[in-house]
């Protein structure tokens, strides 16, 4: 951890910073790390690394910390999650507790149950829920739960709690928002039940109210019981602002609960709510929030939704909004997110893009959260961490001034290394600073601003607005070479050749650097071939139709942005079609001398039938891009160390280009094994040997050392 402000130079403590007690527990402030999915559970059991992700949480300055949901019940068997329900995991859990409580943090468990509701792809075949009636987005259709089997469930989650409670939890959250088990009970739409469960309000309530009182009677009065429950689910006939007070009225009147917070979204077209994206306002629940509060009979409220700045944090409560701030993306991001706030060092938070990367890696990929912000995420030295320097300081070469190339040069300048760094624009943040200008790129400016402040503060240098040349470059004479080169797009093959040589038909990125300066409205159709489906090609398509009389989105697969979370999608979906974009499915182009008068043809790539599109002025294509490595050979010759960063190593998104460069920057003089090295595979000198200096200098690309 890097060293505290100066006592005589920090500021007052914030209303942050206010302790307060929930249940007789103390909370040494008001921030609390909210309930995020890890996946890093491995078969039921606790990891060492999902410890450190939740103990680092606790170090950097949350008060209380909800986790993960786990299994509470003998009938929840995902292997990713933490088994509660038996003894099997007495010790770890011990052991996970102190590791957070030793930082004076509250360790909440979250008890959680789906339900029928599933935003994977496929469908559950062992889903509960009030009424057997399909789920709204997947169409699970689930299993009816008895009256019996609900007060078994009830008694389930109950004992669980008490056995968190004997290994050191302070409590635990009932997880009944998001469309999930709790919430399918509380909404009309999917309760259809006419017994004790269910047929209006009261009964709808009971199974919430009937464990709160369960777990109360287990664990007693010094146990924090926590509620999230369904602010607007975003479904016709379920729960929207006016159900989820009388909802917040009836499961807190008992005053039994210890806190309430309200979350939105639900297992339908409204998912995306549950994580509100930089596509929308700041704080978007919060107008809701103040006017439930009044229904929560005095119980302390958590504020949540994408407040991912500490002054957002201070007004809720200085206005009265709220007693709590749940923040969880924004602690993934930087988990020292509050001690730098309290200490005066906003401006070295790594923040929040809101991106929902975190949520694609843990859902779409089924792989431990990540975060394109924080490369370090569940790492043993992740909070507030700052390299050590190193003993032999080398010169270092950083060729490209992009994202992956500026968490290079900022990781090796503050670990001692001379920095140069080449870039091609007048500007760094490369490919990202031209999506900051797309719409909802607004926060990937804290991406590049961070890397170029912390560059600076460590001495690298700065050579903008230059192309530099492999001669030129090994002329340098540098100890290694970080190349951050990027990638280009690939022309598609309904081009011609001539036509892609002269370069009449620019690829996306190309062309929207003119056209996000563009202010007048546009004459014609602007046409985009999209063979990359990711999230920038939108925002591109989102800019254009902004500008263009219309716009027309053509791909050859079944359905567009299949490279995006399910969450980003929706989003992307639902943007476009206010926009009225024309989206033309399983099609490509057909190149013809009558584009020359603006009309452009297409053929279905199944059927050969054919269509047009007329009065075309913009035609762009996005593409999966091909490293930039021209530079490779040369420098390999030179017998240079060499990185490769970035889309020059392999195109990807921003996660990948923070994560190569991360571990670039900490690689580089260290002669140690990264996937980020590289070495030319028929460009092996005769008399290279394993223990060679020559060979200590490269390594391949798969990161195994040649011939180790």
């Amino acid at each position: 951890m890097r060293e505290e402000s100066n006592p005589e130079t920090s500021l007052m403590p914030s209303r942050m910073a206010a302790p307060m007690v929930l249940a007789s527990h103390r909370l040494r402030n008001r921030v609390v790390h909210t309930s995020m999915t890890t996946h890093m559970a491995r078969d039921a059991r606790i990891t060492s690394r999902q410890i450190a992700y939740y103990a680092n949480r606790a170090k950097g300055g949350a008060g209380m910390i909800i986790t993960e949901p786990l299994l509470m019940a003998p009938h929840q068997t995902n292997g990713q999650r933490v088994r509660v329900w038996n003894d099997d995991n007495l010790d770890d859990l011990k052991r996970w507790a102190q590791a957070v409580e030793d930082h004076d943090s509250r360790l909440i468990g979250q008890i959680q149950d789906p339900g029928r509701g599933r935003h994977e792809s496929g469908r559950s075949y062992n889903a509960l829920a009030p009424t057997a009636a399909p789920d709204d987005l997947s169409w699970t259709m689930p299993h009816a739960l008895s009256a019996a089997e609900v007060q078994r469930l009830i008694e389930e989650f109950a004992l669980a709690s008490a056995r968190l409670q004997r290994c050191g939890f302070s409590g635990v959250e009932l997880s009944g928002a998001h469309g999930h088990l709790f919430s399918q009970f509380l909404s009309p739409w999917s309760n259809r039940r006419d017994d004790e469960y269910g047929g209006d309000w009261d009964r709808r309530a009971r199974i919430v109210n009937d464990l709160v009182a369960e777990i109360r009677r287990t664990c007693g009065g010094g146990f924090i019981i926590g509620l999230k429950i369904p602010g607007d689910d975003g479904i016709p006939d379920s729960i929207g602002p006016a159900e989820a007070a009388i909802i917040a009225d009836k499961l807190t009147a008992s005053g039994q609960a210890d806190y309430v917070c309200f979350a939105l979204g639900a297992h339908a077209r409204s998912l995306e709510l549950h994580v509100p994206d930089r596509h929308g306002p700041t704080v978007p629940y919060l107008k809701l929030i103040r006017s439930l509060r009044s229904s929560c009979n005095g119980v302390p409220v958590m504020a949540l939704g994408r407040i991912t700045d500490p002054a957002e944090g201070e007004a809720i409560l200085a206005r009265g909004d709220a007693e709590l701030i749940g923040l969880g993306r924004t602690l993934l991001a930087d988990p020292a997110w509050f001690i730098k706030a309290e200490s005066g060092r906003a401006h070295d938070i790594r923040y929040c893009l809101s991106c929902n990367t975190c949520w694609d890696t843990i859902i779409t990929h089924n792989e431990p959260l990540s975060c394109v912000n924080n490369p370090r995420v569940a790492n043993k030295e992740e909070v507030d961490w700052w390299p050590r320097p190193v003993a032999r300081p080398l010169r270092v070469a950083v060729v490209g001034s992009g994202i992956a190339g500026m968490e290079a040069a900022w990781v090796a300048a503050a670990r001692g290394h001379d920095i140069s760094v080449y870039g091609r624009a007048p500007e760094v943040g490369g490919k990202a600073r031209l999506r900051s200008l797309l719409p909802g790129g607004e926060t990937i400016t804290s991406i590049y601003d961070y890397q170029q402040a912390a560059a600076q503060r460590s001495g690298a240098r700065f050579e903008m607005g230059r192309t530099v040349t492999a001669g030129e470059l090994i002329a340098l004479r540098p100890d290694a070479v970080i190349l951050a080169t990027g990638g280009i797009m690939h022309a598609p093959e309904w081009l011609p050749q001539d036509v892609r040589e002269a370069g009449l038909v620019p690829d996306l990125q190309v062309a929207m650097e003119d056209v996000v300066h563009l202010t007048v409205r546009q004459v014609g159709t602007a046409v985009v071939y999209d063979m990359d489906h990711t999230e920038g090609v939108y925002a591109a398509v989102e800019k254009l139709a902004d500008l263009f009389e219309r716009v027309v989105l053509i791909t050859p697969r079944a359905l567009i942005a299949q490279d995006v979370s399910l969450v980003t999608r929706q989003g992307i979906v639902r943007r476009l079609t206010q926009r009225k974009v024309d989206i033309l499915t399983l099609t490509e182009p057909c190149w013809t001398e009558r584009f020359e008068d603006g009309c452009l043809e297409y053929v279905n790539v199944y059927s050969g039938e054919r269509g047009q599109i007329g009065n075309v002025s913009f035609l762009a294509y996005a593409t999966p891009r091909a490293a930039q490595i021209d530079m490779v050979d040369a420098i390999h010759e030179a017998g240079i160390e060499l990185h490769l960063v970035g889309d020059c190593r392999v195109a990807r998104g921003l996660l990948g280009a923070t994560a190569d460069g991360h571990a670039a920057g900490n690689a580089v003089g260290t002669f140690l094994s990264t996937p980020t090295l590289y070495i030319h595979p028929t460009k092996l000198r005769k008399n290279d040997h394993p223990h060679s200096p020559y060979d200590r200098r490269i390594h391949s690309a798969t990161g195994h050392r040649r011939g180790a």
